[in-house]
């Protein structure tokens, strides 16, 4: 059976971009989203695996769901309505 992940208002694949720049521009990705909208975010970096958990806590963002790849990761983040 398929793992359920939430629903996305928006999908956003970053390629190969590095974390730094990612998160930079997740950052506004996210900020285009209603307080509770999800984006999903494709991304080939593997310093993301840590790197988006703790933009998101620093950011005021939740990390819904995270799905590892062979060579892409799935993450599910929420902005939530008191995001920086």
């Amino acid at each position: 059976m398929a793992e359920e992940h939430p629903q996305p208002a928006a999908v956003w694949d970053a390629g190969c971009m590095g974390c730094g720049e990612l998160v930079m521009a997740l950052n506004r990705k996210l900020r285009e989203l209603n307080p509770g909208e999800i984006l999903e975010l494709v991304a080939e970096d593997p310093g993301g695996r840590e790197d988006i958990p703790a933009f998101c806590r620093l950011r005021g963002y939740t990390l819904v769901a995270w799905q590892p790849g062979r060579s892409q990761d799935r993450y599910w983040i929420r902005r939530e309505s008191d995001s920086r």
